[in-house]
């Protein structure tokens, strides 16, 4: 068994979680950490920034099914060749706040140039639909994709209000839009989906109750200040995306 395919068992098993350390984060005392959490946890997979030296190094750290994110076709071609088990264009939110937007072309147009570097190599590859387009055209790219052999779906929110609700009511906010929009496409693709983008303990069992295969989950961990409370918090994580597996089979 390679160890992606403890990730493609989770997904099939409805309870994957995908501990993300972040795309733009570069602090590699910070990314251990993350990497620690998810492994005591028994995450399923860890997602880091295409950095070659972090690559490198989470790679010889932990044997946790691993995926680089990047939207620079070379910078995931480059990151399997060090060691990445899985590969995501995407997580765009963090860069809306930049002032960068994606459209389905331009989703499209890195997926290809992607899958044209990497010729014959096989790797896990996961797509984030941006949150920004509408309904339709996130169901028409997740189609397309589809037929282009992608492995799962990721869905985000865009949230940007300036004032958000205090508690449960503002945690509920951040994630309304990505939740919505698993709902959509989980009624409209057969491809597993990973809802992210506002993912936390207080939201998680939303997701899997929308459609989603797996789960996305990064602020609501690699922003804590302890590694303790890192580990506290994917552990919770991991024990709800549990719970839907024994859901799901009861169904069954």
């Amino acid at each position: 068994m390679t160890r992606i395919d403890l990730f493609k068992q989770h997904l099939i098993e409805k309870r994957a979680v995908k501990v993300i350390a972040g795309i733009d984060n570069f602090d590699i005392d910070n990314i251990r950490k993350v990497v620690r959490a998810a492994e005591t946890a028994q995450a399923s997979a860890i997602d880091i920034c295409a950095d070659e030296k972090i690559v490198s190094e989470i790679r010889e750290m932990t044997d946790m099914p691993l995926f680089v994110s990047s939207i620079v076709p070379e910078e995931l071609v480059r990151a399997v060749e060090l060691g990445a088990d899985a590969i995501e264009l995407g997580n765009f939110d963090v860069l809306y706040k930049k002032g960068t937007s994606f459209t389905a072309e331009d989703v499209l147009s890195l997926v290809n140039r992607t899958l044209e570097l990497l010729g014959d190599t096989r790797v896990f590859f996961s797509v984030t639909i941006p949150g920004e387009i509408s309904v339709a055209d996130q169901i028409e790219l997740a189609r397309k994709l589809e037929t282009m052999g992608i492995d799962l779906i990721q869905t985000e929110g865009h949230f940007s209000k300036e004032t958000p609700a205090a508690g449960v009511r503002g945690l509920m906010e951040r994630a309304e839009l990505t939740l919505s929009n698993t709902v959509e496409l989980a009624r409209n693709i057969d491809l597993p989906i990973m809802t992210a983008t506002g993912i936390n303990p207080t939201t998680a069992s939303f997701a899997f109750a929308a459609g989603a295969s797996a789960i996305g989950c990064g602020s609501c961990i690699n922003k804590m200040d302890s590694e303790l409370s890192m580990m506290a918090t994917a552990k919770q994580l991991v024990e709800i995306a549990s719970k839907n597996t024994q859901h799901v089979l009861e169904l069954v």
